[in-house]
């Protein structure tokens, strides 16, 4: 093998390198652009210096293996650890939703802040972080949980908090 040779095939090494990189680190295509440039530039070299017969092997090469390549990476990606899992379980310690906060559904409580309509209030001797379904609610008020979505837990006025002619008008 004659040493012409050998730096165009050291740069499709580094270009196939660099695009199995692209897929581990976040690049906006910047790593795609360079790993263009070293097969172009390889390619270069090889119809230049070497033959154009060797020329075409390369690009024959480039067009059937990169591809192939570049699949197989896409497949042993997913067993790395430097990829995302696509789901996660409970057992690896992810959950959607506490177990808790599904048994607050039909809780009272009261509002320790204003909800304008985020705020804070006491259920079940705890502190939570509600949301009221888009009105005003004072401090102090009476509350009732409607909806728990995920972590956040909807609530609204306790209707058995309303004691006067003057609040059911309003």
């Amino acid at each position: 093998m004659s040493e012409e040779i050998i730096w165009p095939i050291v740069l499709q090494l580094v270009a196939i390198i660099v695009i199995i990189a692209e897929f581990i680190l976040p690049s906006l295509g910047i790593l795609t652009v360079t790993s263009l440039a070293i097969f172009a530039y390889s390619l270069y070299i090889v119809f230049t210096r070497v033959s154009v017969t060797a020329g075409y092997i390369f690009v024959i090469f480039d067009i059937l293996l990169i591809p192939l390549l570049v699949i197989v990476e896409i497949k042993l990606l997913a067993f790395l650890p430097v990829t995302l899992r696509k789901t996660l379980s409970s057992k690896e310690g992810a959950n959607a939703q506490a177990q808790e906060l599904t048994q607050l559904i039909g809780s009272i409580g009261n509002a320790i802040t204003d909800l304008r309509p985020a705020g804070t209030a006491l259920l079940d001797g705890h502190r939570y972080d509600v949301v009221s379904t888009g009105g005003y609610i004072e401090k102090g008020s009476k509350i009732m949980v409607t909806i728990v979505d995920g972590n956040r837990i909807v609530v609204k006025k306790n209707v058995s908090s309303i004691n006067t002619d003057s609040d059911l008008e309003k």
